[in-house]
């Protein structure tokens, strides 16, 4: 079987608390709250990492970056995506695009959305136009709707470096 692409998926889920930042994709979005968690808590990015892993079949961002471990303390969760693509690129993947919605009630996103798109992709070495960038409120409901939480998905496509046409950042 040739084997040229692959799928993945990625979520991540955070509580809001106050005396953090908030950061979303790698971006500082003001906010009264953060999002609680070892490193910076980023749900974007967290989720995308989970989803790349998961398409090359090589463990997930508990593997890589465990709580566990003091290194990954207040760490940005770009650093986490650098070294994911990295990984990648070893096993012989290369990212071909990423889709991802976040799920929060409070801030809005949308003034942020080109933002979070040009650091994920910037990151990733995609051009801007691989990278889509969605909110959705939760409708009141549950720890998300009561602005408890923030949530994130991620859908990846990954394609063999071997096969993959040279136009990611065109």
């Amino acid at each position: 079987m040739n084997e040229s692409a692959r799928v993945g998926i990625g979520y991540d889920i955070h509580r809001l608390v106050e005396g953090r930042k908030l950061v979303l994709g790698g971006v500082e979005i003001p906010f009264e709250k953060g999002l609680l968690g070892h490193s910076d808590s980023d749900v974007v990015t967290h989720a995308v990492c989970d989803a790349l892993l998961g398409a090359a079949a090589v463990g997930d961002i508990g593997t890589h970056f465990p709580d566990s471990d003091p290194q990954w303390s207040g760490a940005s969760s770009l650093a986490f995506l650098s070294r994911v693509v990295e990984l990648l690129a070893q096993e012989g993947w290369g990212v071909t695009n990423v889709d991802s919605t976040i799920m929060a009630e409070r801030p809005k996103i949308g003034a942020y959305r080109e933002e979070i798109r040009q650091s994920l992709a910037s990151v990733l070495g995609l051009s801007v136009d691989r990278v889509s960038i969605k909110a959705k409120t939760n409708e009141g409901l549950d720890s998300l709707g009561r602005n408890e939480a923030i949530a994130a998905h991620a859908v990846v496509l990954i394609q063999r470096l071997d096969t993959e046409v040279d136009d990611r950042k065109t």
